[in-house]
């Protein structure tokens, strides 16, 4: 099993707006990714936001040929790619009229284009496409809950032929600010609505799920309620992932602290938290096993750390990057067969 780093930890939450810090290169953290050691074990590859100012999505087969060169030189591979399916990206809402759909789907597209040339390139042979619903917040599609899951359904229908027919897979990630998806049940509801296995599947992250938990932007589907004890944790999380867990073809490992926060047009998002942050909820390695059962059979072949909206000067320490990768050997160790694979 492989270990990656994610690249948009150096864009997400950063910008020209006030109060905002710069972005991090693209270089810079690919450089960070690649210095980090323990005991001689480095990270294998990233995951990449296909996002400027990292990566224009429209950018010549030439220039993403370069972008390769650059991260096959640092020693890394590439793993899941994140499609620009948003609104003031290239793309727009999945749960919107047949305008926006069309947009959504033209950023699938584009993703599974450059997929194509990493694939070809050799710096990528395994990873899923990233997408969500593209749907700020869960007003809009609380006016009609059936009707509205069916729109992102049809559009994630139409995507899933579009991956398949290039040989990728989406995962569709479960963050409580997705409308439709902010919910365990909800995301259950829509991937069955979808019936798609085989090209669309889950993407699960530990600090997002811990708040689906918590039944944030969904209390009718709460699973805990503070307060709660180690032993109505894990009863409550096996029920959660039990459920999931069969449609889950992309891991992230992550920390959360049980903060919910805006962030733009966000409605209420999640805060992952360093590795060792002491007011963590998870033991991450524990909390990993239920997720990782049968990972490869499920055609999971590497796992990567997310932590978005950390402080540049957190991101910027190498005792940051050292510490996430000692977790994720950890996690590798205790749960995958396969170091190789």
């Amino acid at each position: 099993m492989k270990l990656h780093n994610a690249m948009w930890p150096g864009l997400v939450g950063k910008g020209t707006d006030e109060g905002q810090e710069p972005p991090i290169s693209l270089e810079r953290m690919l450089d960070l990714t690649a210095a980090a050691e323990v005991d001689g074990q480095k990270f294998d590859g990233i995951d990449y936001f296909l996002f400027l100012p990292h990566t224009n999505p429209e950018a010549s087969d030439d220039e993403i040929r370069k972008i390769a060169d650059l991260i096959a030189s640092k020693g890394l591979a590439v793993g899941s790619l994140v499609a620009p399916i948003w609104p003031g990206t290239v793309g727009d809402s999945a749960m919107g009229d047949a305008e926006q759909q069309a947009k959504f789907l033209s950023a699938v597209k584009m993703a599974c284009r450059i997929a194509g040339i990493f694939n070809d390139h050799g710096v990528r042979q395994y990873g899923a496409i990233r997408i969500d619903s593209a749907e700020f917040g869960v007003e809009k599609w609380r006016e009609d809950p059936k009707a509205n899951t069916q729109k992102i359904a049809n559009t994630f229908k139409e995507a899933a032929k579009i991956a398949a027919d290039h040989g990728e897979r989406l995962a569709a990630e479960g963050e409580i600010c997705w409308a439709g998806m902010h919910s365990w049940k909800d995301i259950l509801d829509l991937l069955e609505a979808v019936g798609m296995p085989e090209s669309l599947g889950f993407q699960a992250d530990l600090a997002h799920t811990y708040l689906y938990l918590m039944g944030y932007n969904a209390p009718e589907h709460a699973l805990l309620h503070e307060g709660y004890s180690d032993e109505e944790f894990y009863a409550a999380y096996e029920k959660m992932t039990d459920k999931l867990r069969p449609w889950t073809i992309d891991f992230h490992v992550a920390q959360n602290d049980g903060e919910v926060h805006g962030a733009g047009s966000h409605d209420k998002t999640g805060k992952h938290c360093p590795a060792d942050d002491p007011n963590g909820k998870l033991d991450i390695v524990k909390c990993s096993g239920y997720w990782l059962k049968d990972a490869e059979k499920r055609g999971i072949k590497h796992i990567c750390w997310d932590g978005c909206m950390f402080p540049n000067a957190t991101l910027e320490d190498p005792h940051t990057w050292n510490t996430i990768l000692d977790t994720m050997i950890k996690v590798r160790d205790t749960h995958c067969t396969s170091q190789t694979a």
